[in-house]
Protein backbone atom coordinates (compact mmCIF):
# COMPACT_ATOMS: atom_id res chain seq x y z
CA UNK A 1 0.00 0.00 0.00
CA UNK A 2 1.64 3.71 -1.41
CA UNK A 3 1.16 6.07 1.47
CA UNK A 4 2.19 9.50 2.43
CA UNK A 5 4.36 10.24 5.26
CA UNK A 6 5.10 13.12 6.56
CA UNK A 7 7.77 14.37 9.37
CA UNK A 8 7.59 17.82 10.87
CA UNK A 9 8.51 19.67 14.27
CA UNK A 10 6.73 22.26 16.59
CA UNK A 11 8.42 24.69 18.58
CA UNK A 12 5.28 24.44 20.53
CA UNK A 13 2.00 23.48 20.73
CA UNK A 14 -1.63 23.71 21.97
CA UNK A 15 -4.38 20.57 20.51
CA UNK A 16 -6.82 22.10 22.54
CA UNK A 17 -9.49 20.06 24.59
CA UNK A 18 -12.94 20.92 23.46
CA UNK A 19 -14.34 20.51 27.06
CA UNK A 20 -11.56 22.36 29.27
CA UNK A 21 -12.47 26.19 29.90
CA UNK A 22 -10.04 27.88 32.99
CA UNK A 23 -7.04 25.80 32.00
CA UNK A 24 -6.95 24.88 28.33
CA UNK A 25 -5.41 21.37 28.30
CA UNK A 26 -3.84 20.03 25.40
CA UNK A 27 -4.39 16.70 23.93
CA UNK A 28 -0.66 15.02 24.07
CA UNK A 29 -0.84 14.51 19.97
CA UNK A 30 -3.11 16.31 17.91
CA UNK A 31 -6.64 14.80 17.21
CA UNK A 32 -7.50 13.12 13.83
CA UNK A 33 -9.74 16.32 12.47
CA UNK A 34 -7.18 19.03 13.33
CA UNK A 35 -4.65 17.48 11.11
CA UNK A 36 -7.72 16.62 8.44
CA UNK A 37 -8.76 20.41 8.68
CA UNK A 38 -4.81 21.13 8.26
CA UNK A 39 -4.46 19.50 5.69
CA UNK A 40 -7.48 20.89 3.64
CA UNK A 41 -6.04 24.38 4.22
CA UNK A 42 -3.08 23.80 3.03
CA UNK A 43 -4.49 22.16 0.05
CA UNK A 44 -7.38 25.08 -0.16
CA UNK A 45 -10.26 22.34 -0.64
CA UNK A 46 -13.28 23.07 0.40
CA UNK A 47 -14.85 19.82 0.08
CA UNK A 48 -14.55 16.82 2.56
CA UNK A 49 -11.71 14.53 0.54
CA UNK A 50 -11.77 10.77 2.39
CA UNK A 51 -8.57 10.12 4.07
CA UNK A 52 -7.27 7.82 6.83
CA UNK A 53 -4.81 8.94 8.82
CA UNK A 54 -1.94 7.40 11.86
CA UNK A 55 -0.47 10.00 14.11
CA UNK A 56 2.32 8.74 16.58
CA UNK A 57 5.07 11.60 18.09
CA UNK A 58 6.56 12.61 21.16
CA UNK A 59 7.53 15.78 23.13
CA UNK A 60 9.84 16.87 25.22
CA UNK A 61 8.27 18.87 27.91
CA UNK A 62 4.84 20.61 28.95
CA UNK A 63 4.49 23.75 30.70
CA UNK A 64 1.27 26.54 31.31
CA UNK A 65 1.56 29.76 29.27
CA UNK A 66 -0.86 32.43 30.95
CA UNK A 67 -3.29 34.28 28.74
CA UNK A 68 -5.86 37.02 29.32
CA UNK A 69 -9.08 36.21 28.87
CA UNK A 70 -11.67 38.80 27.85
CA UNK A 71 -15.66 38.23 28.61
CA UNK A 72 -18.22 40.14 27.57
CA UNK A 73 -21.43 40.95 30.04
CA UNK A 74 -24.61 40.22 29.01
CA UNK A 75 -25.70 43.64 29.59
CA UNK A 76 -23.49 47.04 30.19
CA UNK A 77 -22.89 47.66 33.27
CA UNK A 78 -22.27 51.24 34.96
CA UNK A 79 -19.69 50.29 37.83
CA UNK A 80 -17.92 47.18 36.60
CA UNK A 81 -15.58 46.17 34.47
CA UNK A 82 -14.06 48.11 31.66
CA UNK A 83 -16.27 50.08 29.51
CA UNK A 84 -15.50 49.72 25.94
CA UNK A 85 -17.49 50.76 22.94
CA UNK A 86 -17.54 48.24 20.23
CA UNK A 87 -16.37 49.08 16.32
CA UNK A 88 -19.06 47.81 14.55
CA UNK A 89 -22.02 45.86 15.96
CA UNK A 90 -23.85 44.93 12.45
CA UNK A 91 -20.76 42.39 11.86
CA UNK A 92 -19.45 39.50 14.08
CA UNK A 93 -16.44 40.97 15.37
CA UNK A 94 -15.21 41.26 19.01
CA UNK A 95 -13.17 44.46 18.19
CA UNK A 96 -13.73 47.34 20.52
CA UNK A 97 -12.29 50.58 22.04
CA UNK A 98 -11.74 51.08 25.70
CA UNK A 99 -13.86 54.02 27.64
CA UNK A 100 -13.00 53.64 30.88
CA UNK A 101 -12.11 50.78 33.57
CA UNK A 102 -13.51 50.61 37.52
CA UNK A 103 -10.66 50.47 39.81
CA UNK A 104 -12.53 49.55 43.02
CA UNK A 105 -14.32 46.65 43.55
CA UNK A 106 -17.29 48.45 44.68
CA UNK A 107 -18.80 51.95 44.33
CA UNK A 108 -17.21 52.57 41.26
CA UNK A 109 -19.95 55.00 38.36
CA UNK A 110 -18.72 55.61 35.08
CA UNK A 111 -21.42 58.15 34.87
CA UNK A 112 -20.66 60.06 37.63
CA UNK A 113 -16.94 59.64 37.46
CA UNK A 114 -16.31 57.88 40.49
CA UNK A 115 -13.67 55.56 41.11
CA UNK A 116 -12.49 54.93 37.31
CA UNK A 117 -10.02 55.35 34.89
CA UNK A 118 -10.82 57.21 31.90
CA UNK A 119 -9.22 56.06 28.56
CA UNK A 120 -11.61 57.77 25.78
CA UNK A 121 -12.95 60.36 27.69
CA UNK A 122 -14.84 61.23 23.92
CA UNK A 123 -16.24 58.28 23.99
CA UNK A 124 -17.45 58.43 27.74
CA UNK A 125 -19.18 61.82 27.21
CA UNK A 126 -21.35 60.39 24.73
CA UNK A 127 -21.65 57.14 26.87
CA UNK A 128 -23.06 59.71 29.81
CA UNK A 129 -25.00 61.95 27.25
CA UNK A 130 -27.01 58.64 26.21
CA UNK A 131 -27.33 57.84 29.53
CA UNK A 132 -29.40 61.36 30.53
CA UNK A 133 -31.11 60.78 27.55
CA UNK A 134 -32.54 57.64 28.92
CA UNK A 135 -33.75 59.74 32.13
CA UNK A 136 -34.99 62.13 30.11
CA UNK A 137 -36.98 59.73 27.89
CA UNK A 138 -38.14 58.07 31.05
CA UNK A 139 -39.35 61.12 32.61
CA UNK A 140 -40.92 62.35 29.36
CA UNK A 141 -43.02 58.67 29.24
CA UNK A 142 -44.18 59.47 32.41
CA UNK A 143 -44.91 63.03 32.52
CA UNK A 144 -46.60 63.49 29.15
CA UNK A 145 -46.93 60.20 27.13
CA UNK A 146 -48.52 58.26 30.02
CA UNK A 147 -50.58 60.88 30.69
CA UNK A 148 -52.09 61.22 27.10
CA UNK A 149 -52.35 57.34 26.71
CA UNK A 150 -54.43 57.52 29.90
CA UNK A 151 -57.09 60.14 28.70
CA UNK A 152 -57.05 58.47 25.55
CA UNK A 153 -57.67 54.58 27.34
CA UNK A 154 -60.86 56.35 29.13
CA UNK A 155 -62.36 58.02 26.29
CA UNK A 156 -62.15 54.81 24.68
CA UNK A 157 -63.78 53.24 27.09
CA UNK A 158 -66.67 55.45 27.01
CA UNK A 159 -66.87 55.53 23.11
CA UNK A 160 -66.99 51.57 23.74
CA UNK A 161 -70.01 52.00 26.41
CA UNK A 162 -71.58 54.31 24.01
CA UNK A 163 -71.28 52.22 20.99
CA UNK A 164 -73.08 49.04 22.79
CA UNK A 165 -75.94 51.08 23.05
CA UNK A 166 -76.40 52.01 19.76
CA UNK A 167 -77.28 49.90 16.81
CA UNK A 168 -75.25 47.90 14.91
CA UNK A 169 -76.66 49.77 11.44
CA UNK A 170 -77.80 53.26 13.02
CA UNK A 171 -76.27 56.39 12.22
CA UNK A 172 -75.04 56.64 15.71
CA UNK A 173 -73.41 53.94 15.75
CA UNK A 174 -71.38 54.81 12.60
CA UNK A 175 -70.03 58.07 14.00
CA UNK A 176 -69.04 56.69 17.14
CA UNK A 177 -67.35 54.07 15.42
CA UNK A 178 -65.43 56.29 13.53
CA UNK A 179 -64.10 58.33 16.45
CA UNK A 180 -63.53 55.02 18.19
CA UNK A 181 -60.92 54.35 15.31
CA UNK A 182 -59.79 57.69 14.75
CA UNK A 183 -58.71 57.70 18.72
CA UNK A 184 -57.19 54.23 18.15
CA UNK A 185 -54.98 55.75 15.31
CA UNK A 186 -53.69 58.22 17.43
CA UNK A 187 -52.66 55.78 20.18
CA UNK A 188 -50.68 53.60 17.97
CA UNK A 189 -48.88 57.07 16.22
CA UNK A 190 -47.66 58.33 19.89
CA UNK A 191 -46.70 54.85 20.65
CA UNK A 192 -44.57 54.33 17.45
CA UNK A 193 -43.50 57.39 17.61
CA UNK A 194 -41.90 57.49 20.96
CA UNK A 195 -40.77 53.92 20.17
CA UNK A 196 -38.75 54.99 16.62
CA UNK A 197 -37.52 57.79 18.65
CA UNK A 198 -35.96 56.20 21.58
CA UNK A 199 -34.46 53.18 19.22
CA UNK A 200 -32.79 55.87 16.70
CA UNK A 201 -31.34 58.14 19.00
CA UNK A 202 -30.91 55.89 22.40
CA UNK A 203 -31.02 52.03 22.14
CA UNK A 204 -29.02 51.77 18.33
CA UNK A 205 -26.10 54.29 20.16
CA UNK A 206 -26.10 52.82 23.29
CA UNK A 207 -26.18 49.12 22.00
CA UNK A 208 -22.52 49.48 21.27
CA UNK A 209 -21.11 50.27 24.36
CA UNK A 210 -20.46 46.92 26.44
CA UNK A 211 -19.53 45.69 29.27
CA UNK A 212 -15.81 43.64 29.50
CA UNK A 213 -13.83 41.07 32.15
CA UNK A 214 -10.78 40.08 32.21
CA UNK A 215 -9.29 37.28 34.00
CA UNK A 216 -5.93 35.52 33.40
CA UNK A 217 -6.29 31.75 32.43
CA UNK A 218 -3.60 29.26 31.06
CA UNK A 219 -3.08 27.07 28.24
CA UNK A 220 -0.94 23.94 28.46
CA UNK A 221 1.65 23.84 25.93
CA UNK A 222 3.68 21.07 24.59
CA UNK A 223 7.30 21.81 24.05
CA UNK A 224 9.86 20.31 21.49
CA UNK A 225 7.20 18.22 19.40
CA UNK A 226 7.89 15.91 16.60
CA UNK A 227 4.92 14.68 14.39
CA UNK A 228 4.46 11.45 12.19
CA UNK A 229 1.68 11.30 9.91
CA UNK A 230 1.13 8.56 7.45
CA UNK A 231 -2.29 9.32 5.04
CA UNK A 232 -4.75 6.95 2.80
CA UNK A 233 -6.03 8.32 0.55
CA UNK A 234 -6.33 8.05 -3.49
CA UNK A 235 -3.35 8.70 -5.33
CA UNK A 236 -4.71 12.40 -6.58
CA UNK A 237 -5.25 13.46 -2.81
CA UNK A 238 -1.98 11.94 -1.61
CA UNK A 239 -0.13 14.14 -4.76
CA UNK A 240 -2.07 17.38 -3.93
CA UNK A 241 -1.52 17.40 -0.15
CA UNK A 242 2.88 16.11 -1.04
CA UNK A 243 2.74 19.08 -3.23
CA UNK A 244 0.69 21.74 -0.99
CA UNK A 245 2.49 20.50 2.29
CA UNK A 246 4.76 24.16 2.79
CA UNK A 247 1.65 25.83 3.15
CA UNK A 248 0.80 24.04 5.86
CA UNK A 249 1.61 26.66 8.63
CA UNK A 250 0.16 25.20 11.95
CA UNK A 251 -1.53 22.64 13.46
CA UNK A 252 -3.50 23.58 16.91
CA UNK A 253 -3.36 27.40 17.37
CA UNK A 254 -2.73 29.54 14.71
CA UNK A 255 0.59 30.34 16.16
CA UNK A 256 1.75 26.73 16.89
CA UNK A 257 3.90 26.70 13.54
CA UNK A 258 5.20 23.98 11.91
CA UNK A 259 8.33 23.07 10.48
CA UNK A 260 8.18 20.27 7.56
CA UNK A 261 11.30 17.58 7.29
CA UNK A 262 9.78 14.99 4.85
CA UNK A 263 6.94 14.34 3.00
CA UNK A 264 7.25 11.70 0.44
CA UNK A 265 5.12 8.47 -0.69
CA UNK A 266 6.40 5.41 1.11
CA UNK A 267 5.36 1.74 0.53
CA UNK A 268 3.70 0.14 3.72
CA UNK A 269 4.24 -3.42 4.40
CA UNK A 270 1.39 -6.17 6.06
CA UNK A 271 3.84 -8.29 7.74
CA UNK A 272 6.92 -8.40 9.48
CA UNK A 273 9.29 -11.22 10.66
CA UNK A 274 10.63 -9.83 13.90
CA UNK A 275 9.05 -7.95 17.10
CA UNK A 276 9.08 -4.13 15.86
CA UNK A 277 8.86 -1.81 19.12
CA UNK A 278 7.87 1.63 18.34
CA UNK A 279 9.54 5.03 19.92
CA UNK A 280 6.87 6.90 19.98
CA UNK A 281 3.70 7.25 21.20
CA UNK A 282 0.65 6.37 18.99
CA UNK A 283 -3.35 6.91 18.79
CA UNK A 284 -4.24 3.33 18.55
CA UNK A 285 -7.86 2.61 17.77
CA UNK A 286 -8.96 0.79 20.70
CA UNK A 287 -10.07 -2.55 18.85
CA UNK A 288 -6.56 -2.97 18.02
CA UNK A 289 -5.58 -3.18 21.90
CA UNK A 290 -9.13 -5.26 22.76
CA UNK A 291 -7.77 -7.36 20.17
CA UNK A 292 -4.58 -7.55 21.28
CA UNK A 293 -2.61 -7.08 17.95
CA UNK A 294 -0.87 -4.55 19.46
CA UNK A 295 1.74 -5.40 22.41
CA UNK A 296 1.51 -2.89 25.19
CA UNK A 297 4.20 -2.34 27.85
CA UNK A 298 3.96 -4.03 31.34
CA UNK A 299 4.85 -2.89 34.76
CA UNK A 300 4.76 -4.91 37.76
CA UNK A 301 2.67 -7.86 35.87
CA UNK A 302 0.16 -5.00 35.47
CA UNK A 303 -0.62 -3.85 31.72
CA UNK A 304 0.09 0.15 31.58
CA UNK A 305 -2.89 0.30 28.64
CA UNK A 306 -2.41 4.31 28.34
CA UNK A 307 -4.94 6.55 28.08
CA UNK A 308 -8.68 6.17 26.47
CA UNK A 309 -9.90 9.13 24.23
CA UNK A 310 -13.08 9.45 21.69
CA UNK A 311 -11.27 11.86 19.26
CA UNK A 312 -13.22 13.69 16.22
CA UNK A 313 -12.35 12.79 12.56
CA UNK A 314 -14.67 14.10 10.23
CA UNK A 315 -18.03 15.77 10.15
CA UNK A 316 -21.14 15.87 8.35
CA UNK A 317 -23.53 18.96 8.33
CA UNK A 318 -27.07 17.87 10.14
CA UNK A 319 -30.14 20.71 11.00
CA UNK A 320 -26.83 23.56 10.25
CA UNK A 321 -24.93 21.67 12.27
CA UNK A 322 -21.38 19.71 12.19
CA UNK A 323 -22.16 16.41 13.48
CA UNK A 324 -18.68 15.00 13.87
CA UNK A 325 -17.81 10.90 13.66
CA UNK A 326 -16.13 9.91 16.52
CA UNK A 327 -12.90 7.44 17.37
CA UNK A 328 -12.24 5.51 20.56
CA UNK A 329 -8.33 5.10 20.81
CA UNK A 330 -5.73 4.43 23.33
CA UNK A 331 -2.72 7.40 23.56
CA UNK A 332 -0.13 4.68 24.27
CA UNK A 333 4.01 4.23 24.16
CA UNK A 334 6.19 1.79 24.16
CA UNK A 335 4.07 -0.83 22.34
CA UNK A 336 5.11 -3.28 19.89
CA UNK A 337 3.50 -5.70 17.31
CA UNK A 338 4.86 -8.66 15.71
CA UNK A 339 3.94 -11.15 13.09
CA UNK A 340 0.54 -12.35 14.86
CA UNK A 341 -0.63 -8.65 14.82
CA UNK A 342 -3.87 -8.13 12.39
CA UNK A 343 -5.09 -4.74 10.58
CA UNK A 344 -1.48 -3.15 11.26
CA UNK A 345 0.33 -1.84 8.56
CA UNK A 346 4.60 -1.30 9.02
CA UNK A 347 7.09 1.80 7.46
CA UNK A 348 10.14 -0.14 7.06
CA UNK A 349 13.20 2.05 6.48
CA UNK A 350 16.96 1.98 6.56
CA UNK A 351 16.65 5.14 9.27
CA UNK A 352 13.55 4.28 11.51
CA UNK A 353 10.70 1.74 11.02
CA UNK A 354 6.79 2.80 12.49
CA UNK A 355 4.18 0.69 13.09
CA UNK A 356 1.14 2.42 11.32
CA UNK A 357 -2.37 1.88 12.62
CA UNK A 358 -5.14 4.39 10.45
CA UNK A 359 -8.36 5.86 11.84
Amino acid sequence: MEVLRIILTQSSANYKKEETVLNKMTYPLPPFSTVIGALHSACGYTDYHQMDISIQGKYGAMHKEPYTDYCFLNSTMNDRGILVKMKNTNLLSTAFDKVAKAKAATGNDFRKGTTIEVINSEYLEEYRQLKDLSDKLTEFKKNRIDKVLKIIKMRKKTLGAKKKKCEKKSLAFKQVAEREKEIKELEKTINERYKDYKKKEYEIPYSRFASLTTSLKYYEVLNDVELIIHIKSDKDTLLDIKDNIYNLKSIGRSEDFVDVKEACVVELEDEIEDELTSEYSAYIDYERIKNEDINLRFQNGISADGTKYYLNKNYVIEDNKRVFEKKKVVYTSQYSADEESEQLYFDISEDKSYIVNFN
